[in-house]
């Protein structure tokens, strides 16, 4: 179970925990991500058990969908969703399984205070529950780690649960600050360097990343039924969503997607100097986690700006470049 969701990392950008880290390092940051990733398959219906998962944290699967083998998304489409109308959006929850999806998040929520509670007293309380969550508990006490981070994660995976559109861009920046910011303070905490100007900085490359992955990923957040996309923007470039559901993109498309890859390298552009401020192995990390969203920019640029054919992925090599630029100059 928590293998699967795992080896998940390897897809990112750029490494969650690259081999330069001390090895105390790398065993926190994938602790970390194991969090994060789990909460997200959790929130997106792509768990490799979710069965299994529901019955360690105590949650009820729903009459309608106790049928489906394991509950996995490949099973997920099959005569019973034909049956529940679902024919036409086979990758749409529906409603049992957005109820499921829900409280999947509220049993780790559940879960995630077994954390708190086992690091402020192991022998009263509680150990969590989930195998990915029991790391957090010596992570927790070691970095005097607060609980607020975790629970935005989980907050912004049910947002996704009853929010398929943004009508503007401040719209989804305040998304951002929930699906997004937490993470590079939750990595600012860990090497203890926060600091409010870090972590303003942090937040501005975090959100880059996060509007980055969102254009990489229009084809496939269309298919769940999303669009990060804000809707303003759609107006004004004279995009519909059936634009969106081509096999590739038109002139209107590149310029809408050329106009949101600009606001993203804004975003990176300023909060690049976060790199300067900090020294060694860390230094290194945060460059490398800055130039993989320029690299992604770059792989969209590439693609002539068309994210609908396939999905753009950065270079290794030009990635690797980037980050020993960024490394170099501190931002």
């Amino acid at each position: 179970m928590g293998a699967t969701t795992l080896a998940k990392a390897s897809a990112e950008n750029f490494p969650v925990a690259p081999f330069f880290l001390p090895a105390a390092w790398r065993d926190d940051l994938m602790t970390v991500y194991g969090f994060a990733r789990l909460v997200d398959d959790a929130g997106d219906g792509d768990l490799a058990d979710p069965a299994g998962t529901a019955a360690l944290l105590g949650v009820p699967v729903p009459p309608e969908l106790s049928g489906a083998a394991d509950l996995t998304p490949s099973a997920q489409s099959g005569p019973a969703d034909r049956a529940s109308g679902r024919q036409d959006d086979p990758d749409r929850p529906t409603p049992a399984e957005r109820a499921f999806r829900l409280a999947l998040l509220d049993g780790l929520e559940r879960d995630l205070d077994r954390v708190f509670e086992t690091a402020l007293d192991p022998a009263a309380a509680e150990a969590p529950r989930h195998p990915l969550m029991r790391p957090l508990v010596p992570l927790v006490d070691r970095h005097g780690l607060t609980p607020e981070p975790f629970r935005r994660l989980i907050e912004a995976n049910r947002v996704d649960q009853d929010t398929a559109r943004y009508h503007g861009y401040d719209d989804l920046i305040d998304y951002c600050t929930l699906s997004a910011d937490p993470v590079g303070r939750l990595v600012l905490a860990i090497a203890g360097v926060a600091t409010p100007e870090r972590i303003a900085m942090s937040d501005d490359i975090c959100r880059a990343l996060q509007i980055v992955e969102h254009l990489q990923d229009v084809a496939e957040d269309l298919a769940r039924g999303r669009i990060y996309l804000p809707a303003e923007d759609l107006e004004r470039f004279g995009v519909t969503e059936a634009d969106l559901a081509a096999p590739g993109a038109g002139p209107a498309v590149r310029e809408l997607i050329r106009f949101e890859a600009d606001r993203a390298r804004t975003l990176l552009d300023r909060g690049a100097p976060l790199v300067g401020t900090v020294r060694g192995r860390l230094r290194l990390l945060l460059a490398g986690f800055t130039a993989g969203g320029y690299a992604a920019l770059a792989a969209v640029e590439d693609a002539g700006y068309d994210v609908l054919a396939q999905q753009a992925k950065p270079d290794k090599r030009r990635l690797a470049a980037k980050a020993a630029a960024i490394f170099a100059k501190g931002r």
